[in-house]
């Protein structure tokens, strides 16, 4: 191999790895959207979602570049540049579909407050909870009370 095809080699592992690190969207372990914690409440309700971890369009896109970096590594002239398209279209409906099924499973748990006022919690863990428990949050959960 010639120095400068090590060279687009590394930039195209580069530039893959690169996309990959951007793209992920991993939600965070727990969350609430109103930050009140050390508060009572009654959970009022619990819903699962799956929520897609890196967007299509960052797949697509990522997809592409690999795929047309390691088509133009092909042939010479003409067949260059037509392994080079090929590669991008292929490599971008590759990297759309692994977009699509990256996804994660997340609990929403809708808490009253004892003043009335209301929270969502997410969190990627069962939690272990039924509507009508009594619970704190706090910022490390969700403690049932006893």
């Amino acid at each position: 191999m010639t120095t400068s095809l090590w060279r687009r080699t590394a930039a195209v592992f580069a530039a893959a790895a690169a996309l990959t690190l951007a793209g992920c969207n991993t939600p965070p372990a727990y969350s609430v959207q109103q930050n009140a914690y050390g508060r009572t409440g009654t959970v009022e309700s619990i819903q699962t979602q799956t929520v897609q971890n890196v967007p299509d369009a960052a797949g697509a896109i990522g997809g592409a570049l690999v795929g047309g970096g390691l088509g133009s590594l092909i042939g010479g002239g003409t067949g260059r540049t037509v392994a080079t398209v090929v590669g991008a279209v292929g490599g971008g409906f590759v990297g759309h579909e692994l977009a699509g099924r990256s996804q994660t499973l997340v609990w929403n748990i809708g808490v009253r407050y004892d003043d009335g006022s209301w929270a969502n919690v997410q969190q990627t863990s069962a939690p272990g909870l039924r509507i009508g428990d009594r619970v704190r949050v706090t910022q490390t959960g969700i403690e049932l009370l006893r």
